[in-house]
């Protein structure tokens, strides 16, 4: 199958070639994002494999079809950037990679707390510059605390068997709770309690029209001061320049991002020798008890492995017909929902 693979990196290519010599596929890779400047670049293709920033809106999925792209095969378990509708209505058929590796996510979104709370940036270039004073660097402990995890998929269910190990106390909001989690020792609240009882609240969830900027004026104002905001989700579930308000009036103690809901012009780029044009994420790297991550929290040898086999065994199943069970349709995307 001829796939072209748009926003390659090298690991991206490093990892696709290995997980390609058991199927054989016909390989483009292209470091070009997908927009409808490089679209393109898709003709002669019988499939796109997009990354979380590649635009696949309907007019991209038009100028798809007619270039004689049968399937888009995603790289990541987000799948917001892919217009369904009309991918359904061209009859391009849409899979993706659900389960990649929620445990280098859930790591990653621990090691976030612990990052933020104990400054451990700020404490890393002190040391460096000789400075060995500890003012400013007092953090708190994560045992007893109330932890509050939105989204109890995969990635948060793992989140809550970590946390526990820390002694913390875990609440939970889902619309479709899970009895496993509850097992955990997780007590499931609807989402203004937990807002309003926990210390840390840590991210999880898709991105929705229900769901986006979930963190807002308002919910913040229901929130305990002082309060710890992690996410390594998706970045619009923030409304940004509300949490930066209460960043600079303290009743946001410590926020970890490992996403961010304009990211598109600045992750995965080296812009060290540029001005970052984007005055809001400036304005966020001036705040001492923030700590970003520039979408890293996937990025594990085991998580890659994993990215490029499923991809690429999504393709090769469509090729033969069949279904791999990582499809996705307006009407399955409605009923998760």
């Amino acid at each position: 199958m001829r796939i072209a693979v748009f926003s390659t990196r090298p690991y991206d290519q490093r990892f696709f070639e290995a997980a390609n010599e058991q199927y054989g596929h016909d390989i483009t890779f292209l470091e070009a994002r997908l927009d409808a400047s490089t679209v393109s670049l898709a003709s002669d293709h019988d499939a796109i494999c997009g990354f979380v920033n590649d635009q696949i809106d309907a007019n991209i999925v038009d100028l798809l079809d007619e270039q004689g792209v049968r399937m888009i095969t995603l790289r990541s378990a987000g799948f917001n950037n892919v217009d369904l509708e009309a991918a359904a209505a061209r009859h391009i058929t849409v899979a993706r990679v659900p389960a990649y590796s929620p445990y280098a996510v859930a790591e990653h979104t621990v090691a976030l707390m612990l990052a933020t709370q104990r400054r451990l940036g700020r404490a890393y270039n002190r040391v460096r510059d000789g400075n060995f004073a500890l003012d400013g660097l007092l953090g708190f402990d994560l045992r007893n605390k109330r932890i509050g995890i939105v989204g109890t998929g995969q990635i948060g269910q793992i989140v809550a068997r970590i946390m526990r190990g820390f002694g913390c106390s875990l609440r939970a909001y889902d619309p479709f709770p899970n009895d496993n989690v509850r097992d955990v020792g997780v007590r499931y609240v609807d989402l203004d309690t937990l807002f309003s009882d926990c210390d840390v609240i840590t991210l999880h969830a898709p991105l929705t029209p229900d769901t986006h900027h979930m963190i807002d004026e308002a919910a913040l104002a229901k929130m305990r001061p002082g309060v710890m905001i992690i996410n390594t989700s998706r970045g619009a579930l923030i409304d940004t320049p509300a949490v930066i308000e209460g960043l600079k009036s303290g009743h946001v103690g410590h926020l970890g991002l490992d996403v961010y809901e304009e990211e598109a012009d600045l992750f995965f780029e080296d812009l060290s020798d540029r001005v970052i044009q984007d005055d809001v994420f400036s304005r966020l790297l001036t705040f001492p008890n923030v700590f970003i991550t520039a979408h890293q929290a996937f990025f594990t040898e085991e998580a890659l492995t994993n990215i490029a086999e499923t991809t690429l065994g999504n393709a090769a199943m469509f090729e033969r017909g069949e279904r791999s069970g990582n499809e996705l349709t307006p009407e399955e995307v409605r009923g998760d929902r």
